[in-house]
C-alpha cells in the first residue's frame, strides 16, 4: 500500500469581509497576512528544531477583491485609482504593513470613484515559507531535525509563477479568472524585497519615495556628508541617515548594526513620511542598472533619476559639462526582451522641469547662460565598456547618426525601466572624459576633476528630488507612462 498523503496544517485566519473605508480594509490585509505569517514562520522554526515533521504546512497570501457593475463616468483626472471597465478585479498582497500607506490611497480612490466596497479574504496562493521568515532570524538546526527535502512540508518560490506579464504586457487577466487590480503580485514583491536587502544591504522599509541612482563611490561620500548635515538641522524636514547594515544616523547620535558590503549599497537620508531621497550605487553597467530598478520597482516610488559620469561626445563640451538626456540609444540589449529597443522611452516634462531649474540654482547661471555648463541632448547606452578598442567607423557613426551628445553604461537602461514600470525617470550625467577627441581620464585628472564637480553635481540631484516631492502626484503621475490596458493601482 503506497503512504498516505501528509496531512496539511492551515493557520486560522479572519474571515472574508467587506469594507468602505480603506484603513479599515488595510488592517484586516496585515491581520490575515501577519497570522499566514507567523504560522508558517513558527512551523520552519519547529520543523529545524526537530518536531513537526511529519506533516505539510501551507498558509495563502492576503487578497483584495473589487467587483464593479456600470461603466459610470468617474473622475479621470487622475491616471490611476479606477478602472476601466466592468468586471472582477483581485490582487495579492504581501508585507501590507510596509506598503500601508500606498495602499490605503489606492484602495480609496477606488472606493470613491466606483462607490463599491473592498473584499478583503484569502487568496489561492499559497506563502512561499522563504518569504514567511524575518532577515533577523538566526536559523539553527538540531541532531533531531528532519532530513527531508523542505518542499515536502512547506511551499516554496516557483519562479514560473515570478513574472513582469502584467507590466510588460498590460496583462488583464482572462475571461476566466480576476483582472489584475495592481501591477504587481505578492510572490513577485517579496521575490523583489528579499533580492533588494540582499543587493544593498538594508531593509526594504528604509527606502524613500525619491531615489538618485550613481556610478560613483565619490557620490555617496558627498551624499553621506550632505545627509549628516541635513540631518542636523531641524528645519531640513530629514530626520535620519540610514546606511548599509542598516546604520541609522539620527539627531540624537548613530545606532550601529553589522556593517555590510554590498554589490549595490543603498543610503537612506530619511524623512518620517517616507518622502526623502535613497541614493543607491549602482557600479558599472547596464546589467547591474536592470537588476535594482526592477527590485526597487516594487516599493512604487515617485522617481527615479541617475546621476554619473559619462563620455562627452562633441568637440565643443568640457570636462565637468552636464548633460541632460532627452532621447536615448539603447544599445545596452540587457531589456530587449522585455522592452523592444523600437518602443520610444520619452522624456518627461516634469523631470526635465525639475532638473533645468535645479542646475540654474546650484550653479546660478540662468535662461541662456545656463548652455556654459549644461547641455540637453541623446545619451547612448551600451554594454560594452571597452568600445574604444573596437574598430572605431561602426559605433561612431551610429553616434552620430544618432546626434548623441554622451555615451555611458547605464542611464537608458534605467529610464526604460522606468518607462516600463510607469516610474517616471530622468537623467543628469557629467562629462569626465572625451575618448573622441583625445581627452581620456588619467588618475591625477580624474581626482581634481571629482573634487570640483561631485559635490555640485549631486546637491543639483537633491535639489531636483525636493522640487519632484513638492509636485502634485497627479502632475508627477500622469497618463504619459501607462497605456490603454492598465490596472487601478499606481
Amino acid at each position: 500500500m503506497p503512504d498516505s498523503a501528509p496531512h496539511i496544517e492551515i493557520p486560522d485566519v479572519p474571515n472574508d469581509a467587506k469594507f468602505t473605508d480603506a484603513a479599515a480594509a488595510v488592517e484586516r490585509i496585515i491581520d490575515i497576512y501577519q497570522h499566514s505569517q507567523g504560522f508558517l514562520r513558527a512551523a520552519f522554526l519547529n520543523v529545524l528544531g526537530g518536531t513537526g515533521a511529519e506533516q505539510k504546512y501551507r498558509a495563502f497570501y492576503p487578497e483584495i477583491r473589487v467587483r464593479v457593475t456600470s461603466y459610470a463616468a468617474v473622475d479621470t483626472r487622475l491616471s490611476f485609482g479606477y478602472v476601466a471597465e466592468p468586471g472582477k478585479y483581485a490582487a495579492t498582497i504581501t508585507r501590507p504593513e510596509l506598503f500601508r500607506g500606498y495602499l490605503t490611497q489606492q484602495l480609496q480612490l477606488i472606493i470613491d470613484n466606483h462607490n463599491v466596497p473592498i473584499e478583503v479574504g484569502i487568496s489561492k496562493m499559497p506563502m512561499p515559507v522563504h518569504f514567511a521568515m524575518k532577515s533577523s532570524d538566526v536559523i539553527t538546526t538540531t541532531e533531531d531535525a528532519p532530513t527531508l527535502p523542505l518542499r515536502d512540508m512547506f511551499d516554496v518560490p516557483q519562479l514560473d509563477e515570478i513574472d513582469d506579464a502584467i507590466m510588460n504586457f498590460g496583462a488583464m487577466g482572462t475571461s476566466d479568472e480576476d483582472r489584475h487590480l495592481a501591477p504587481f503580485t505578492a510572490l513577485r514583491v517579496d521575490y523583489s524585497l528579499a533580492r533588494l536587502e540582499h543587493y544593498t544591504a538594508t531593509s526594504p522599509e528604509h527606502f524613500q519615495n525619491h531615489v538618485l541612482f550613481t556610478n560613483y563611490q565619490f557620490y555617496i561620500e558627498e551624499f553621506v556628508k550632505y545627509a549628516k548635515a541635513a540631518i542636523a538641522d531641524p528645519a531640513s524636514g530629514y530626520v535620519a541617515l540610514v546606511e548599509p547594515g542598516n546604520v541609522i544616523h539620527d539627531a540624537d547620535g548613530t545606532n550601529d548594526a553589522d556593517a555590510k558590503s554590498p554589490q549595490m549599497p543603498a543610503y537612506h537620508l530619511a524623512r518620517a513620511d517616507g518622502s526623502g531621497i535613497t541614493m543607491v550605487n549602482i557600479g558599472v553597467g547596464p546589467s547591474n542598472a536592470k537588476t535594482i530598478t526592477d527590485h526597487i520597482a516594487v516599493l512604487r516610488p515617485h522617481a527615479w533619476i541617475m546621476v554619473g559620469h559619462c563620455a562627452g561626445l562633441r568637440n565643443s563640451q568640457k570636462l565637468g559639462d552636464y548633460i541632460l538626456a532627452h532621447a536615448y540609444v539603447r544599445e545596452d540589449h540587457v531589456l530587449d526582451d522585455d522592452l523592444p529597443t523600437w518602443v520610444p522611452v520619452p522624456a518627461l516634462a516634469e523631470i526635465q522641469v525639475a532638473l533645468e531649474e535645479a542646475v540654474e540654482e546650484v550653479t546660478a547661471l540662468k535662461g541662456y547662460n545656463r548652455k556654459k555648463v549644461m547641455r540637453t541632448g541623446t545619451v547612448a547606452t551600451i554594454d560594452n565598456r571597452n568600445w574604444e578598442l573596437r574598430e572605431q567607423s561602426g559605433p561612431v557613426h551610429r553616434l552620430s547618426q544618432s546626434r548623441a551628445v554622451a555615451l555611458d553604461m547605464e542611464s537608458a537602461t534605467i529610464a526604460a525601466n522606468g518607462f516600463r514600470f510607469r516610474v517616471p525617470y530622468g537623467t543628469l550625467l557629467c562629462v569626465s572624459d572625451k575618448p573622441l577627441h583625445g581627452e581620456l581620464k588619467l588618475p591625477g585628472m580624474a581626482s581634481a576633476f571629482y573634487k570640483q564637480q561631485v559635490s555640485q553635481h549631486l546637491h543639483i540631484g537633491i535639489k531636483a528630488m525636493e522640487r519632484i516631492r513638492d509636485m502634485p502626484m497627479e502632475r508627477l503621475h500622469s497618463r504619459k507612462l501607462r497605456s490603454f490596458d492598465e490596472t487601478a493601482f499606481l
